[in-house]
């Protein structure tokens, strides 16, 4: 168990820092556009509507995208509390709880796959 995830760590750091990246970088954004720019009428008429969402993420590159918004952070997620608890208990059972946390991320992963395909 622990070779496995010892051979799949370069993968898992890979997606462990585009869900930083990605967070980083477009959800401050996110939030102040609909924290702020909403309520105080900053956005144009129509901006947060439905139609223009579902038109958005059914633009294959909008399915990618909102594809790396849901798959990544789980991946991100998982690694935090993968090190947090190693901190907390120690290395002693990290192969099975790092085992845990990934295969939860990839099935979060494939469950984003599906409902964007799915779009």
């Amino acid at each position: 168990m622990k070779t496995l995830l010892l051979r799949l760590e370069p993968v898992i750091w890979l997606l462990f820092g585009a869900g930083i990246l990605l967070g980083t970088l477009l959800l401050p954004g996110y939030l102040l556009a609909v924290t702020l720019g909403a309520p105080l009428g900053l956005l144009p008429d129509g901006a947060m509507s439905y139609e223009r969402a579902y038109t958005l993420a059914s633009h294959p590159i909008g399915r990618v995208l909102l594809l790396a918004l849901i798959a990544l952070p789980l991946w991100k997620g998982a690694h935090h509390v993968r090190a947090l608890l190693a901190d907390w208990l120690g290395h002693g059972p990290d192969p099975v709880i790092g085992s845990l946390l990934y295969a939860i991320a990839a099935a979060g992963s494939l469950a984003g796959i599906y409902a964007v395909l799915t779009l």
